[in-house]
């Protein structure tokens, strides 16, 4: 056996029907196992919360070393842990095919879906993860909604801090007044028949609970680019992808929609359609996580291999066909998040590669993580902890003070800008309401 490993990751099966996966006992004896070699190694200290608290555990115990942390705080570590991949991704040297089998992020999903199966989950977190029941009511109700959830609210956020969790002064994203395909309904886009990428695709957008119900701009924005370069795309959105559940533990439920998503998906992906996703966390599901939890089903592996993240997607178009003219430069530069789960698609800088499409403007990039974590990030718990590990990010950005900054993942952005405010950064401008970078792309084309 070679100390560390030079070969690509292999990610296993969660195998999570089988009667182990849950066992407690076995549970506990492979965090001890991988808590101690994590513990010997280190190399992870400066990735997220979950492993100085571990390393801070061992130090304080008796014995300074993994035996002697009592099993009950083993549960801090796992809390600590926004199943962003980058450890197994970017860090560990002992991931498969490494006979060490260390893959960190699923130890901490399996220990998750253990504690849902015992029904120890945080029901008032839970409440924020029914994105599909929560969104219609927040697009309907979007002005009472939004200024509810506003954090200048000092009647409504106390309450929401007891009901749901949420920590008075974290960031929480808008509803819009209309849903992503209704809009899109309302506002058709003309196809560049010119563009040397027509006839040559046939794309279908995933929308995304972010862009169905929150931010209809990033889906309408990447339609617009794809309608640019020839390529039409209609805007599906069957359901959430499930990453909110997958964050919980429940796993039943994750994989229910992914076979639901493939199956409405199915005749798309049987026709030859490139299924395209704006949201870094939801092309992950796809194209990652679901294969490795619904292995056997056909559609969803299917589904998998057809799946692209919106930036990847044009920078294929760019390679391969060229795209069309009209990009012009953009006063002010761009800084540009790459985000964890854009990173945990092994796919490279896709974000960076796309701004470099845009001749004369300068892009700065920050690969490191922002801390916010999906819900995590805005848990009374948490919300402290990932504006701490996300603070080398702020810093960056403020130093840059670019007039845009944008992320794959649009609650880093917003996470992002929040930091900026606290360091007495913000962005005006055309910026502003820009999250994502396929928005920079076009408002670059004039769209």
């Amino acid at each position: 056996m070679r100390e560390g490993s030079l070969d690509a990751p292999i990610r296993h099966p969660l195998n999570w029907r089988d009667e182990d996966f849950l066992n407690e006992d076995k549970i506990f004896t492979e965090l001890e196992r991988v808590f101690d070699l994590c513990h010997g190694c280190r190399r992870c200290f400066n990735l997220c919360d979950s492993f100085p608290t571990l390393f801070d555990l061992v130090d304080a115990s008796p014995t300074e070393e993994v035996d002697g942390v009592a099993k009950a705080d083993y549960w801090k570590v796992v809390d600590a842990c926004t199943l962003c991949d980058m450890c197994f991704m970017t860090k560990c040297p002992y991931v498969p095919p490494h006979d060490w089998n260390i893959d960190f992020p699923h130890l901490m999903l399996r220990a998750r879906a253990m504690q849902f199966k015992q029904g120890k989950t945080n029901k008032k977190q839970d409440k924020l993860t029914e994105i599909d029941k929560n969104g219609p009511m927040g697009v309907r109700f979007s002005g009472l909604v939004n200024w509810a959830s506003s954090r200048s609210n000092g009647l409504t956020r106390p309450i929401m801090s007891v009901t749901h969790d949420v920590h008075k002064d974290a960031s929480l994203p808008e509803f819009a007044k209309q849903t992503c395909r209704d809009r899109a309904k309302a506002e058709p886009v003309e196809i560049n028949t010119s563009a040397p990428a027509h006839g040559t695709r046939k794309a279908v957008i995933y929308a995304s609970c972010f862009g169905e119900y929150n931010d209809p701009d990033i889906v309408l924005d990447a339609r617009s680019v794809l309608a640019k370069n020839g390529i039409e795309a209609d805007i599906v959105y069957p359901e959430c992808c499930g990453m909110p559940q997958l964050e919980q533990g429940d796993l039943e439920r994750v994989a229910g929609k992914a076979r639901g998503v493939a199956a409405a998906l199915k005749s798309y992906v049987d026709a030859g359609f490139d299924i395209v996703v704006p949201v870094a966390s939801c092309a992950l599901m796809l194209k990652f996580e679901w294969p490795l939890i619904e292995t056997d089903n056909a559609d969803v592996q299917a589904l998998s291999q057809a799946t692209y993240d919106i930036t990847e997607y044009i920078v294929d178009i760019s390679d391969k066909e060229g795209l069309a003219d009209g990009i012009q430069a953009l006063e002010g530069g761009v800084t540009a998040h790459i985000a964890c789960h854009a990173r945990a698609q092994n796919m490279g800088r896709k974000a960076q590669e796309l701004l470099k499409l845009i001749p004369d403007t300068p892009a700065t990039i920050i690969e490191r993580c922002s801390g916010h974590g999906g819900t995590w990030g805005v848990t009374n718990q948490f919300f402290d902890v990932g504006m701490k590990v996300g603070d080398a990010v702020f810093r960056d950005a403020a130093k840059h003070d670019s007039a845009y900054v944008v992320s794959e993942c649009p609650l880093a952005r917003d996470h992002i800008i929040q930091g900026l405010a606290r360091k007495d950064k913000t962005i005006e401008g055309p910026g502003k309401a820009l999250r994502h970078p396929v928005q920079v792309l076009a408002r670059a084309y004039g769209l």
